[in-house]
């Protein structure tokens, strides 16, 4: 596409949009584009020619890789801007990963159902017929059923995850060691015993994460190219604090940043700054979020600073030190 006339028609926001996730896979774009054009052809032109029976494979190779071309570019979009936005209105990390399961539930859908209309399926057959299986199913097996979906919910939330210390309302207290898809089992502390639990059961229960309440803290290090005097170290101290007072898992209360000098390797006393972040525990699909939260916040401190002038080097991984709490 020549960039003339997407500068020409895009807004600067859906340039930039354009810039980030379309055109690392230009190419691979164009290429399924020219597919689809070839395989919309065989429809329109061999009908009633035994040649259709080709395109049935050419058409399926296409709808998985429009498939997985979809569901990268939709992961760039929600890395780069879904992301973001979830710091300026506080969402909750386990509910961004459900959205983003959810999303790629759709687009599969939303594939499946254009596959089938281009090929003339019968999706209301389809789906009827399925249907009536499906209410059968339900009446032979109902108690199976709501145990496998307790899983499925239990997976999707994520409560908690293997090797996780919990406790019931029962009195049950033990290290989760497995989840299946009917029932997870406990493996109890002090007896050594093992507590099978329904997962329709379990999904209803208050349940206590002991490990969900460990604590992670991430240690980030700035180097600033001179020595940074009491107003310029207030300004840092209010940029960083501010750029993670709104993020969903941080513990902004015990946000810490100290200021040390030291000499570089030209004997030029400089100034380093070291933030602490306290991420609040969870599963481990919810850390991964928070981290990435986390690393957009570091993009905004470093955007903020700049702009006031101030040159610095960060770290380009953090130092992340476990806290787990004490059972």
């Amino acid at each position: 596409m020549n960039e003339s006339i997407i500068n020409r028609f895009l807004s600067p926001q859906l340039q930039k949009i354009y810039e980030q996730i379309i055109t690392p896979y230009k190419k691979w774009v164009i290429f399924v584009s020219l597919l689809m054009g070839i395989d919309i052809l065989l429809l329109i032109i061999l009908q009633q020619t035994w040649l259709k029976y080709i395109e049935i494979p050419l058409g399926i190779s296409i709808a998985i890789m429009v498939g997985v071309l979809t569901f990268q570019l939709f992961d760039k979009f929600f890395n780069y801007y879904l992301l973001e936005s979830a710091i300026k209105q506080k969402m909750n990390g386990e509910i961004l990963v459900v959205s983003n399961i959810i999303a790629k539930g759709l687009i599969f859908i939303t594939i499946f159902c254009v596959f089938a209309q281009a090929h003339q399926i019968n999706l209301l057959g389809l789906v009827t017929s399925l249907g009536i299986g499906g209410v059968a199913l339900a009446f032979a097996a109902k108690q199976t059923l709501q145990q496998l979906l307790g899983g499925i919910v239990i997976y999707i939330d994520r409560p908690f995850v293997v090797d996780d210390y919990i406790g019931l309302p029962d009195g049950t207290f033990g290290r989760v060691e497995s989840i299946g898809l009917r029932s997870t089992k406990i493996r109890n502390s002090g007896k050594g015993t093992v507590t099978i639990v329904p997962n329709d059961s379990l999904i209803q229960l208050n349940i206590e994460n002991f490990t969900g309440g460990r604590k992670v803290v991430s240690l980030i290090y700035l180097k600033f190219h001179q020595k940074i005097n009491e107003n310029e170290k207030a300004l840092i101290r209010q940029v960083i604090l501010e750029s993670s007072n709104d993020l969903f898992g941080i513990d902004s209360r015990n946000t810490e940043v100290n200021f040390k000098n030291i000499f570089s390797d030209e004997k030029i006393e400089t100034t380093q700054a070291q933030i602490s972040f306290f991420i609040l525990g969870t599963g481990e699909v919810g850390m991964d979020m928070r981290h990435q939260l986390l690393d957009i916040a570091k993009q905004n401190i470093n955007m903020q600073l700049q702009e006031f002038g101030i040159n610095f080097d960060i770290a380009d991984e953090a130092v992340n030190i476990d806290a787990p709490i004490t059972i």
